[in-house]
């Protein structure tokens, strides 16, 4: 087990404790092509509706995002990504007193999403694919996660390679960690992903959740999404991702072991049970 350092982030109207249990982020795709649920959540009325559902299973963040970064997908329009997202946003700001993140690597969408009630941003470039973004972050002071990815959705899983996986990332967090730095966003306001799925293999992937601690000394949260992702089907046989969450239960429980912060999950009240066990493990005598 990973002694799970803690951090407090405040920020506007919202507090959050990390370390003291996981935390869960829940996710909804405002996409009609979603890896993980084919589109049930495109409608606004739909997606607002799976908010509140998740807020109430003990969502402790809500992630919302409206263009697919699927492997071998393509960009989405500024303004129709814009158009998915900020109605959900908006919607759920008002009902729910949860965060509200923004899942884009656009300055545009985010600054709007912003603008209607989101309270941080979950950016898969870590902020590198547009110049606008960290202006954005740092004008509204708002919580970043920085996510690591090989390449772009569109070519990311043509055989991804490293010579160090691990030592690559480290490397990658501590630049964007001084990238950050010197653009006005200081390290209390940052998180870290390790992207899983995101320009890795099969081996990577596995190798990640296991090694999380390989991360501890950049001294920022960790937040981890497994949420059935491919290489659960690849190991359990599932090509439905949506019969995936066994595998994504086990995931998430060893990430929470090796020191995750957050997890990114679909099914919201699994992953209550399953944290409420490990998170008990962690904190037993002789743990």
């Amino acid at each position: 087990m990973v002694i799970r350092k803690k951090y407090q982030l405040d920020w506007g109207k919202h507090r959050l404790r990390l370390g003291d249990k996981t935390l869960i982020m829940g996710v909804i795709n405002v996409t009609p092509d979603s890896f993980s649920d084919g589109g049930l959540f495109f409608g606004p009325d739909q997606a607002i509706g799976q908010g509140e559902a998740l807020a109430a299973q003990g969502a402790d963040l809500i992630d919302v995002g409206g263009e697919s970064t699927r492997p071998f997908s393509e960009p989405l329009p500024t303004r129709e990504e814009r158009e998915r997202v900020i109605p959900v946003i908006r919607e759920l700001a008002r009902r729910l007193a949860i965060p509200i993140s923004v899942d884009t690597y656009k300055a545009e969408v985010a600054r709007a999403a912003l603008e209607n009630g989101a309270a941080l941003i979950n950016d898969i470039s870590a902020l590198r694919f547009d110049p606008e973004m960290a202006a954005v972050a740092q004008s509204f002071q708002v919580p970043v996660i920085l996510m690591h990815m090989q390449g772009t959705p569109r070519n990311m899983q043509t055989q991804p390679r490293y010579q160090d996986l691990l030592g690559e990332l480290h490397s990658f967090f501590e630049e964007r960690l001084s990238w950050c730095r010197a653009n006005g966003i200081p390290p209390e306001r940052l998180l870290l992903d390790p992207g899983i799925g995101f320009g890795k293999t099969l081996l990577h992937n596995l190798t990640l959740i296991k090694r999380l601690d390989f991360f501890k000394d950049l001294d920022c949260p960790l937040l981890i999404g497994t949420s059935r992702k491919s290489f659960i089907g690849r190991l359990t046989g599932q090509e439905n991702p949506r019969e995936r969450e066994w595998g994504t239960g086990a995931t998430t429980a060893l990430a929470a072991w090796q020191g995750a912060h957050i997890v990114r999950v679909h099914e919201v009240a699994a992953a209550r049970q399953i944290l409420a066990v490990t998170d008990a493990l962690r904190e037993a005598p002789g743990a």
